[in-house]
């Protein structure tokens, strides 16, 4: 597919306070909204006991990848990420490039934000990436994770804001995944490192002795909309993909625009990976034709054609 997702699905309890925390604190933009149910989407996801009460749609300024469709459902499920310990296997992080972190701390924190340590965490990766991050806890039991990468030439829009940059999913079998994003998604390796001592497991918050296996994979040139890897090594999580399904509150899948859907179906069917088909009539988004496809780990993927 070679492609950076679009646009990844966020169950929610309350999409006022959502929306208050992307466009209100974060400045990205609102480039749509509906209220009440919205039936034909609830038929793509097989969702029949209970009904959307409200979606959005927001993203970073002019950004095409990395935005985020909030939905809010009537009744309010249990999160993906409830009661998850660090290392849980599952779609954990969204990860917000920024230009200044302690600049955008300092912002953050007179508008009441809770950061999760007092301070930001500063490291150089193995392969030569300088960067600083520090992790809050976001809405729904999402983890939002704040980065500066220094010296990195990305443009970051006059908020201070950009992403979402890479989703972080943690898996188990990392070899797997990876042959999975690279012969099937078709997206690029762009980072690949081991994390280890002290100062991550601070960072992170691991146990003494875990250490990170840490991949993202992009679409070349394009910043946002990526996939990060993590295997915490010495660790073994219980796994929370099956939870993060459309219904569920927080983070349940990603989403691709594609205008030759066929050609990835004949893709898929050559490389042996099963899928669904399916067709959106929704209120925000609509397709011709959808696919529905997980990937070795359980996270789910939708690819849609552009009606």
């Amino acid at each position: 597919m070679a492609s950076a997702w679009h646009w990844v699905t966020i169950g929610t309890a309350d999409i006022e306070a959502a929306l208050d925390f992307w466009v209100g604190r974060l400045g990205f933009e609102c480039v749509a909204r509906a209220e009440g149910d919205d039936p034909g989407l609830r038929e793509h996801w097989t969702v029949t006991d209970r009904q959307i009460a409200r979606q959005a749609m927001v993203r970073s300024a002019g950004a095409e990848h990395g935005g985020v469709h909030l939905v809010e459902w009537d009744v309010a499920a249990e999160s993906v990420r409830a009661g998850a310990q660090v290392f849980d296997l599952c779609p954990k992080n969204l990860d917000i490039y920024v230009d200044d972190l302690p600049v955008r701390m300092a912002q953050l924190t007179e508008q009441g934000v809770v950061f999760r340590n007092e301070h930001y965490s500063e490291a150089v990766s193995p392969d030569g990436v300088h960067f600083r991050e520090i992790h809050l806890a976001g809405h729904d039991d999402i983890n939002i994770v704040l980065l500066q990468v220094i010296g990195s030439d990305t443009p970051i829009p006059k908020s201070g804001f950009h992403g979402v940059g890479p989703l972080v999913c943690i898996v188990r079998d990392p070899a797997t995944e990876k042959h999975f994003i690279d012969t099937i998604l078709g997206l690029s390796l762009s980072h690949n490192n081991i994390l280890e001592g002290p100062e991550i497991e601070e960072m992170i918050g691991l146990p003494a002795g875990c250490a990170l296996e840490v991949s993202i994979w992009a679409e070349p040139g394009q910043a946002l909309g990526e996939l990060e890897l993590v295997t915490y090594q010495g660790t073994d999580g219980a796994n929370r993909y099956p939870r993060a399904r459309p219904g569920a509150r927080g983070i349940t899948h990603l989403n691709w625009w594609r205008d030759d859907l066929e050609a990835f179906a004949a893709h898929l069917m050559a490389q042996g990976v099963s899928y669904e088909l399916s067709k959106v009539e929704g209120t925000l988004v609509q397709s011709s034709s959808s696919l529905i496809l997980q990937s070795p780990a359980g996270l789910r993927l939708e690819v849609h054609e552009r009606r």
